[in-house]
């Protein structure tokens, strides 16, 4: 996976990592999170700068949770229904992601990219509820640039150890998985306050 990843970073730069991530994000069966920790590592070797690769993440993670949150409107469940075991985007991990979207949606948007099948699922889901694309916007991009974020600095930070991001990265991201579930729930339990009050 390394030569592959670094044959990208190489010959693609920035570009390849937007591309790559689009991709990711709509579904396609690429190592997101191994690419992000491998930008990382390519910052450490000063192959890469470390704000033009969180742009270039931000963009590609952003536009390829557009990209499914306008499929998802068009298209709808038939679509995953169809070509998600293909995928492995299963029945199971459709209803739970429903479930959950309908009970904490914005936290799953927040959340949801450092959950594997949750992160390909979420937009399509938000898009076929009709939640509205303004506040897609606002939770599924500030979602994607704590991810992006989380993963490439942690690539660059531990620089030549970047192969233990991945475990690293796991723990971390529970911690950080909850931190985010406990802001989610602080927040509902606030706007129901305000609602009663109102």
């Amino acid at each position: 996976m390394e030569q592959h990843l670094n044959y990208i970073i190489e010959h693609f730069g920035y570009i390849g990592i937007i591309i790559l991530l689009v991709g990711g994000i709509v579904g396609l069966p690429l190592p997101d999170e191994a690419l992000l920790t491998y930008v990382g590592f390519s910052i450490f070797r000063d192959k890469l700068s470390y704000f033009p690769s969180l742009v270039s993440a931000f963009v590609g993670a952003a536009g390829g949770i557009s990209l499914s949150y306008f499929i998802g409107h068009k298209l709808g469940l038939p679509l995953l229904h169809r070509f998600g075991p293909k995928v492995h985007i299963t029945e199971q991990k459709i209803e739970y992601t429903r479930k959950l979207f309908n009970k904490i949606g914005p936290a799953i948007l927040v959340v949801g990219y450092f959950i594997p099948g949750i992160r390909h699922l979420a937009a399509y889901i938000a898009a076929i509820n009709n939640y509205p694309f303004k506040r897609f916007v606002v939770f599924a991009y500030s979602g994607a640039f704590i991810w992006i974020f989380t993963f490439i600095t942690l690539g660059t930070v531990l620089g030549k150890d970047w192969d233990k991001v991945k475990l690293y990265g796991s723990k971390y991201s529970f911690y950080l998985i909850g931190f985010l579930l406990l802001l989610a729930v602080i927040y509902l339990f606030w706007k129901k306050r305000g609602r009663r009050r109102n």
